[in-house]
């Protein structure tokens, strides 16, 4: 499965580009750790924006490719983070336009998001009425949201990670907060 993607697979990905010259930042043990840290996050963020499992493993797998190839240097752990989300973020963004992906947030993809309803004839009612109004949500508003809420992304994060200005994600995230309590009937 390509969650399950390994530093010696992204580094035989790299040769077989023909890329070799492309020096990695990271060690082995580095990368597994890293990894690690961040793929199941990575990976439940990227199946909520894209609404498709199989697709998200591909874009997984694709964003720690290039972000390996990519050899960048981080300052520190949350940048690094922030660089990777980027990338995923663009390889959706990307994907969808070329329509490689089918559309956000379908009703047999509900069981994604988290529930707090105990009654399950309830809590699936209201899966599927967060899913649908979701799915109405503009792709830069639903990664907004999915990354201040699912992921807990702080303001500046959110900024690095969708090429934001930090005083415009705190209004952007207001902006989307409202809309989506609109669409599923509740007032702001």
């Amino acid at each position: 499965m390509f969650r399950d993607m390994t530093y010696s697979d992204a580094t035989r990905l790299q040769l077989q580009a023909g890329e070799a010259d492309v020096a990695l930042q990271m060690d082995e043990e580095t990368f597994r750790a890293f990894y690690d840290r961040t793929s199941r996050g990575l990976w439940a963020y990227l199946t909520r924006l894209t609404g498709d499992r199989h697709a998200a493993d591909d874009l997984l797998q694709e964003s720690y490719y290039r972000f390996l190839r990519a050899g960048a240097t981080h300052e520190s752990e949350a940048h690094r983070r922030n660089s990777l989300f980027r990338i995923a973020t663009n390889l959706a963004r990307d994907a969808r336009r070329r329509q490689l992906v089918r559309p956000i947030f379908h009703a047999q993809d509900a069981d994604l998001l988290p529930s707090s309803a105990t009654d399950v004839a309830s809590a699936a009612e209201t899966k599927t009425d967060l899913s649908r109004a979701m799915a109405r949500l503009k792709p830069r508003e639903r990664s907004l949201l999915l990354l201040a809420y699912a992921q807990g992304s702080s303001h500046r994060e959110i900024a690095e990670t969708l090429g934001l200005k930090i005083g415009s994600v705190k209004l952007l995230l207001f902006r989307a907060r409202r809309k989506l309590a609109k669409l599923l009937g509740q007032r702001s």
